[in-house]
């Protein structure tokens, strides 16, 4: 099993009502929840860690979830009301305003004897789980439990509107990668935390710091990687009508999840021995996927049988 470990909330999604007049729609989201419903609907088994309310919101975060495959049993149900998150989409990226004070992701406590990991072969977490003070060390206590037996994936998926501090959630995002076998975030992302930085110069000291694989996403550019023996490896985004990018770098963060354990390349050792070749088909999976999930409104990443033949 799979499992992500973060965020779960109700995105509102800017929309049109019949008479032209702005309107908000609601949809289940939160970016960690996001990637486990993706790796779900590509039939790899997958469940999600994190806090989930038990209110009307938070009904509809669960039955999205269980329609899609994912297993609630190690998520935290508590009556602190749900994330809201509110998108306004410029140009082509998706910017949000969230409601965050006081709810279910935010109250989140890891319970290590609620949390089984015999049969875990990754954790993939980040996003704004890892915002806060308390979200980043409980979600630390999960991975330093973890490490010793199981992959851990990182996509910090920044929201610059929620950090209070820039340098300390620097640091913090650079110690998580210091534990994380798998490091993947959009080239905006990067820009946020290192700049002007060449994307090969911090891949490097990634490598270097123990990582196996880091991965850059520049939307409509295709996705950059670097590994100690397979990388770099370039690979192209699909040409598809753009309805909007909301959810794209979370159904690629999922398929490449989901892809490395179709090849049998997602235990650490089996990650570090992966060739070209396999990665290459990993990070071209991913970026299909992505392409799909561009094709509709919202996070709504493909299921299996959505994606046309030989996509895999």
């Amino acid at each position: 099993m799979l499992l992500s470990c973060g965020d779960a909330l109700i995105d509102f999604l800017p929309s049109k009502t019949a008479d032209g007049r702005e309107a908000l729609t609601p949809a289940v989201g939160g970016s960690c929840l996001n990637i486990a419903v993706g790796i779900a609907r590509l039939d790899v088994a997958t469940g999600f860690v994190g806090g989930i309310s038990t209110d009307t919101f938070g009904k509809m975060i669960a039955d999205h979830a269980a329609s899609s495959g994912v297993d609630l049993g190690r998520a935290t149900r508590s009556d602190h009301q749900a994330t809201l998150a509110f998108a306004r989409v410029t140009g082509t990226e998706t910017q949000y305003a969230f409601y965050d004070a006081d709810t279910a992701s935010r109250n989140w406590t890891y319970r290590r004897d609620a949390i089984g990991l015999a049969d875990v072969e990754c954790i993939h977490t980040g996003s704004t789980t890892l915002v806060h003070d308390k979200g980043a060390s409980e979600t630390l206590a999960l991975i330093e439990d973890a490490r010793p037996s199981v992959t851990i994936a990182l996509d910090p998926n920044c929201r610059p509107n929620l950090v209070a501090d820039k340098d300390a959630y620097r640091a913090r995002m650079l110690a998580f990668c210091g534990k994380a076998d798998i490091v993947k975030m959009s080239d905006v992302d990067f820009a946020y935390l290192f700049g002007d930085e060449a994307y090969a110069d911090r891949a490097f000291k990634l490598l270097a710091g123990g990582c196996s694989l880091v991965v850059i996403t520049r939307g409509n550019n295709g996705a950059c990687a670097w590994h100690r023996q397979a990388g770099p490896i370039e690979v192209a985004s699909p040409v598809v009508k753009v309805v909007d990018t909301i959810g794209a770098g979370d159904s690629f963060q999922a398929a490449l999840l989901a892809a490395l354990h179709r090849l049998d390349r997602i235990a650490r050792q089996r990650l570090r021995d992966i060739s070209a070749a396999e990665l290459d088909r990993a990070l071209a999976f991913a970026c299909k996927c992505a392409a799909f999930t561009c094709t509709r409104a919202g996070a709504d990443p493909p299921r299996s049988r959505e994606l046309p033949a030989g996509t895999w």
